[in-house]
């Protein structure tokens, strides 16, 4: 067919002119970092869903992982239970990973309710290696365990030898065991000393964000420190302010504190390639850390000048915000679903679409 002088500049023009828009609308959208991307349940723990029900909710948000972080969750620790809901999440694309509660016999949180540490251990690598998940995830305890004998260095100690006990079990079912820097409990520097003593060949860290700032650190030092033995994550924002005590942090969705979530990310793709995006948000708690008080650091003694130095520089760009809503079923859905929403359009994280 021919075609005249007229339409074929009018034809061109066009072509141009989208050609100018797709370039715009691209910029637009952030790099996929080729991360998975998932959530931690206790994100709707006042949802009070089990397992199953906990899957199906990750599915219908498109996430690629779920991190089950309490056994309470579970109907039952039978294989064949466990096997269904693997094969529930299998069917439906989603990745497992598993976790509990403290396995510090001497942490003021420590519960007997799994048995000894030990045998709390030994459960959940069981149910780890049937969910398929290549991680269990523990605790030491909290910022209380600062203050008991012997401080946290005692603890770290006494968690050592829980883990040191579970090591052939760990190694036999192929699955890490990943303390988390919990509530206070330990800068990233401590876990890193745990973790080298007890053997990171079976023992790996699973970085909490939130949990950094409230033994000030910034986010991203916690995890250029921790980066080398990172095996699963439990991720939320903070918006962290000075006061005339110190300053404070207070929890908030992904996106709305000031710690640098897309610097964190890019760091988060270089160092950690591979592991998995839990998001874990949590509203409310609002946590002072009274640094300009001499009392304070009395359990505070070994910080290291530098990373309280980029802790208090993050303060001072932050700005008071109100109180959240910690044990509302519907403010926690309404956190972790704007959360995943603005890792996957901003932050490019998630593989599914």
């Amino acid at each position: 067919m021919k075609t005249d002088r007229r339409t074929f500049f009018k034809t061109a023009a066009l072509a141009t002119a989208a050609m100018s828009v797709v370039p715009a609308a691209l910029a637009d959208a952030p790099k996929k970092l080729n991360i998975k991307l998932g959530l931690d349940n206790f994100s709707v723990r006042g949802m009070k869903w089990n397992a199953s029900q906990l899957i199906d909710y990750a599915a219908k948000l498109k996430t690629d992982s779920l991190f089950l972080t309490d056994l309470d969750c579970y109907e039952s620790f039978d294989d064949a239970y466990l096997r269904d809901l693997k094969k529930k999440a299998d069917d439906l694309g989603l990745q497992i990973h598993v976790g509990s509660w403290s396995i510090c016999p001497t942490a003021k949180v420590f519960k007997k309710k799994w048995g000894t540490a030990e045998e709390h251990v030994a459960l959940g690598i069981r149910i780890a290696k049937t969910l398929g998940s290549p991680v269990f995830r523990c605790v030491l305890g909290t910022g209380e365990d600062r203050f008991s004998p012997g401080g946290i260095e005692a603890r770290i100690a006494d968690t050592v030898k829980v883990c040191k006990a579970s090591r052939s079990r760990a190694m036999d079912a192929g699955v890490k065991i990943a303390i988390e820097n919990h509530a206070g409990d330990m800068q990233s520097w401590e876990l890193v000393n745990l973790i080298e003593a007890a053997g990171k060949e079976y023992v790996g860290a699973n970085i909490d964000s939130g949990n950094s700032c409230w033994t000030m650190e910034d986010p991203i030092q916690n995890l250029e420190t921790l980066a080398p033995y990172v095996v699963t994550t439990s991720l939320r924002d903070s918006m962290v302010w000075e006061t005339p005590n110190g300053a404070t942090v207070q929890w908030v969705a992904m996106g709305e504190g000031n710690v640098d979530e897309k610097t964190y990310f890019q760091r988060f793709a270089e160092l950690c390639p591979g592991i998995p995006v839990h998001i874990e948000t949590i509203s409310g708690f609002p946590r002072e850390l009274p640094y300009l008080k001499q009392d304070f650091w009395k359990v505070w003694q070994k910080v290291p000048a530098k990373n309280f130095a980029r802790f208090v520089a993050l303060a001072k760009t932050g700005k008071p915000i109100p109180n959240g809503k910690p044990n509302d079923p519907d403010e926690q859905r309404n956190q972790i679903e704007r959360s995943l929403k603005y890792c996957k359009d901003v932050l490019g994280l998630g593989i599914r679409t």
